[in-house]
């Protein structure tokens, strides 16, 4: 059985205490009520309050003087010479009568619950930037090390009277150096470039499953994957496959023309 909270019976006995108090004074001024005159004119206990007095005192008497207390609101209008309300249930009760009723019973925990619900998300600042910034020191802090005790796999010093050949830029600038051996300018360096970026920068908006499963973000995945490859493959044609005068070569029959 469910536990009725302890509010909801405080709210009850009160209204049934407030209840006994409004039915006592009506029930001392029934007789004064009947007493009165015939002819003395309206009576101010509302009629409903007379009947519900009646019914009480019959009820608690046996019901020996129930057909009398019906009687009496008939016998009242006739001698009053007026229209009396008539007598019946109150406006404001509910079924059967009843002026209280209760609607429902609530679990107070059920109203009361303040726990946090677990989320899936967390702000930007602190949370992911703190991490970003940690991870940025120790990176910082191993390449600072690193370089004290390695030295860079540098050429020797440059000749001007001697220009290297085949002449190639670092290999994180060999696949734009190698489209430039293929378009124009323009178009190698600008047109092709910033249509990637664009693409990159509208892929969030174009694909916005929040998913984190790779099979659920196939068009990212995709994307990325043919960026990498694309870009991939020219690196490698421009380290491997290019010796004097950057010009294509097999590097198992002109030999490999490759340098960090």
């Amino acid at each position: 059985m469910t536990e009725i909270p302890e509010h909801l019976l405080k709210r009850a006995q009160a209204a049934r205490d407030k209840a006994a108090s409004q039915a006592a004074p009506a029930e001392s001024a029934a007789p004064a009520a009947e007493a009165a005159p015939a002819g003395g004119g309206d009576s101010r206990i509302p009629a409903h309050l007379l009947e519900r007095s009646r019914a009480a005192k019959s009820k608690r008497d046996g019901g020996a003087e129930a057909p009398a207390a019906a009687a009496a609101p008939a016998a009242a209008a006739a001698a009053g010479g007026g229209a009396v309300a008539a007598p019946g249930i109150p406006l404001a009760a509910g079924p059967g009568g009843h002026t209280q009723r209760l609607l429902t019973v609530v679990k107070s925990g059920s109203i009361q619950d303040v726990k946090s619900k677990p989320q899936d998300k967390v702000h930007t600042w602190p949370h992911l930037l703190i991490i970003e910034f940690v991870a940025a020191l120790f990176i910082l802090a191993f390449t600072t090390i690193f370089s004290v005790f390695v030295n860079a796999p540098l050429l020797e010093l440059a000749d001007v009277n001697k220009t290297p050949n085949p002449s190639k830029a670092p290999w994180y600038f060999l696949g734009l150096q190698e489209l430039l051996t293929m378009f124009h300018p323009m178009v190698a360096g600008v047109t092709i470039p910033g249509m990637g970026i664009f693409l990159l920068i509208l892929a969030p908006y174009v694909d916005k499953n929040p998913s984190n499963k790779p099979e659920d973000r196939k068009f990212a995945i995709s994307l990325m994957t043919v960026h990498l490859m694309f870009w991939a493959v020219l690196v490698m044609i421009g380290s491997f496959f290019r010796g004097p005068g950057f010009n294509f070569v097999l590097p198992w029959r002109d030999g490999l023309f490759f340098e960090l």
